[in-house]
């Protein structure tokens, strides 16, 4: 090999020689992403956690965007919005799976009787549909 100064290395793969490296703070990518940007799990939360202005029951309320969007889905199931209740129903089944129930989440018999008796209306109109196509 050739005669190296003291201080010098061998360059390859990998070794780039000093004057190519980079200096200390300076990327490789420079236009790359910025310091601090938000990715999109970060930004779904800031958006849900939002306050907004609802009327209910005649009165004015501030609650997020996520509790907005959940009581829709409640009331939207309550009108008979059949694709809202299943979306519903999973979420209630995946939260039992889990072993988790929400504060308020206190069934009674007739509760589950109404429950019962939409899971069999949904399960024959699926078959009604099957049989349709």
């Amino acid at each position: 090999m050739a005669d190296r100064k003291d201080g010098e290395y061998e360059v390859g793969y990998g070794k780039p020689p000093k004057h190519a490296r980079f200096r200390p703070g300076e990327s490789g990518n420079r236009r790359g992403r910025p310091r601090g940007s938000k990715n999109y799990s970060v930004l779904l939360d800031e958006e849900l956690n939002q306050v907004v202005n609802i009327n209910e029951n005649g009165r004015h309320r501030k609650i997020s965007k996520r509790a907005a969007i959940i009581k829709h889905m409640v009331n939207k199931t309550l009108s008979g919005a059949t694709r809202m209740l299943q979306l519903l129903m999973n979420e209630l089944r995946s939260r039992e799976a889990r072993g988790e129930s929400g504060p308020g989440l206190n069934l009674q018999e007739a509760d589950y009787d109404v429950i019962q008796h939409l899971q069999e209306r949904l399960s024959s109109s699926a078959k009604v549909q099957k049989d349709d196509e």
